[in-house]
């Protein structure tokens, strides 16, 4: 019985080992077709920097803006399971992988920010 357990531990972690490296690999991918898709003029905060000229908010709020329809998404996937629907591997796959790529933006956006003062 023991060793049973073990070797489920193992393909547990085994498990938990590759999903963290796919995400770090997607998330990778992500932050490239995103740079491009949010850069012009070599910088890669404009359509925060543009969104914050519009709305009045500071760019981290508006990223910030961004992040809230992902959120919104989680929360109703964690609603689902509750209610015993289990989302599809894909969509954990995409509302994860874009709330970890908003977070890593917001960081790098902070840290220019404070670089900058």
């Amino acid at each position: 019985m023991e060793n049973n357990n073990q070797n489920f531990q193992s393909d547990l972690e085994l498990d938990f080992d590759m999903a963290v490296q796919s995400t770090l690999q997607k998330i990778q991918q992500l932050l490239l077709v995103k740079g491009v898709e949010y850069r012009r003029n070599s910088d890669p905060f404009h359509n925060f920097n543009v969104g914050s000229q519009i709305s009045g908010e500071i760019p981290e709020k508006v990223l910030q803006g961004f992040l809230l329809k992902h959120l919104v998404s989680y929360q109703d996937m964690l609603n689902d399971i509750e209610q015993g629907k289990l989302p599809k591997i894909e969509l954990v796959e995409e509302k994860f992988n874009d709330i970890i790529l908003y977070y890593i933006i917001q960081k790098a956006q902070i840290i220019n920010r404070i670089k900058k003062s």
